[in-house]
């Protein structure tokens, strides 16, 4: 019968090595993504006034983004320093450390574009169009609008929909990691 490991300072401060800093952070980037995608928004979408759930997602998704490229890049930075095959073999995606470097790529492409690009253009928009009901007395989805309305609600939604497929492809490919380093460790 095995004996169960005993819990002393010299393990706790054990525990502080590039592995267990590279799963803390994976940790949090993965929930933060979770949280942010599939529930914070939700919960503020029903809960709030439509502005103010709007200028809430202004000031929140920049946070994130950054957080998301900040903790992306040092998990690529780590992965790639501690699996030298992704420099040998940079341009060979099937081999399973070059994909999850690229998989982690894709996490920081994703939300790059999002801080920089997309982000900035969709609350350009959103900002404009909450001008232009103030100035029409209208809402964006009454019957009615100025033709300038519908087309801020077009690109607005087109805007929305490419930042929110950019997310999913980020939140996909955390979770594709995740359950690579599940299953083979993170073996830094």
């Amino acid at each position: 019968m095995m004996q169960p490991e005993k819990l002393t300072l010299t393990a706790v401060i054990g525990l502080f090595n590039l592995s267990g800093l590279y799963a803390v952070a994976y940790a949090w980037l993965f929930g933060m993504s979770l949280w942010i995608s599939f529930f914070g928004g939700v919960i503020a979408y029903k809960t709030l006034p439509r502005v103010q759930f709007g200028t809430l997602q202004h000031k929140t998704f920049p946070i994130y983004f950054v957080l998301s490229i900040i903790l992306g890049s040092t998990l690529l930075g780590l992965w790639t320093l501690s699996h030298p095959a992704v420099l040998t073999h940079y341009s060979s995606p099937l081999v399973a450390d070059v994909a999850q470097a690229y998989t982690l790529a894709l996490v920081i492409l994703s939300q790059a574009s999002n801080y920089f690009i997309v982000g900035p253009l969709t609350s350009k928009t959103m900002f404009e169009r909450m001008k232009l009901e103030k100035d029409e007395g209208k809402t964006y989805s009454e019957s009615g609008v100025s033709d300038k309305m519908k087309a801020l609600n077009r690109r607005f939604g087109m805007l929305h929909g490419v930042s929110s497929l950019a997310n999913l492809g980020a939140v996909i490919a955390l979770g594709f990691h995740g359950l690579w380093i599940g299953n083979t460790g993170v073996r830094l």
